[in-house]
């Protein structure tokens, strides 16, 4: 968890940095959930203020000037199977951006969470490979429509996973095990359907790194005994035949 806490980390930084660009790609709603093999997720939510009351049904001031709520939008995500670990605000193309990292220790219950509950998670074992299945539903009643938007702007729903990928539903894995899916933001809020779907091995990648590691560490070891063991050899037999 830590090391994966790490990377992710760095990552939303970045995001952050950039105004709410994901790898620089810009999003004005975004998802990145980090899932472990034991069903714990940290999540990344990146999206402006009016597409946050557009989808998600709140009524934040997307006026470009006012100040984020940040202890409001803490309290939107904070419940008992989640915990909202900070909460950040940027400025991008004349709109508020709102950031947060959230831990959970069962992603399936995720759905119980308002921000949420527009999606159905599924995580379970499936003979020797796990399947993940999230479903989105149609958005919540918006409270009204931003003006400023150009029919341009992107949602998406960034999958990392922990282990190697078998099967999956949208375009090729990027670097780092990621699956992405994208939508225009008008198809969501038109409730175009969109499920992410993936299947995984069951042993993590970390997992097996460190396993990789461990036995070349061994085969190091096992060598330099060996090449100790022959110096002496061959010093003793030397010192035999004078």
């Amino acid at each position: 968890m830590r090391i994966r806490a790490v990377a992710a980390l760095a990552i939303v930084l970045a995001s952050a940095a950039c105004g709410g660009t994901s790898l620089f790609r810009q999003y004005e709603y975004e998802e990145e959930v980090y899932l472990s093999l034991d069903r714990t997720a940290t999540v990344y939510v990146n999206s402006s203020i009016a597409a946050l009351n557009a989808l998600r049904g709140t009524s934040f001031n997307t006026s470009p000037t006012a100040r984020v709520n940040r202890e409001a939008v803490r309290a939107l995500y904070a419940s008992p199977v989640t915990r909202v670990v900070w909460v950040r605000d940027s400025r991008r193309n004349g709109r508020r951006f709102v950031h947060l990292r959230i831990e959970a220790d069962d992603v399936t219950k995720l759905s119980a969470v308002a921000p949420f509950a527009w999606s159905a998670y599924e995580f379970r074992l499936d003979g020797d490979e796990y399947v993940y299945r999230q479903t989105l539903g149609p958005p919540a009643a918006p409270r009204g429509l931003f003006a400023g938007w150009t029919g341009r702007e992107l949602v998406a729903f960034r999958l990392h996973l922990p282990s190697k990928i078998i099967s999956k539903n949208t375009g090729p894995e990027r670097r780092g095990n990621i699956l992405v899916w994208e939508q225009p933001l008008a198809d969501r809020l038109r409730a175009a359907p969109l499920t992410l779907d993936a299947r995984m091995q069951t042993q993590s990648i970390l997992y097996r790194t460190l396993w990789l590691f461990a036995a070349t560490f061994v085969a190091v070891i096992v060598g330099f005994v060996a090449v100790i063991w022959w110096v002496f050899r061959r010093g003793a037999t030397h010192a035999e035949t004078v």
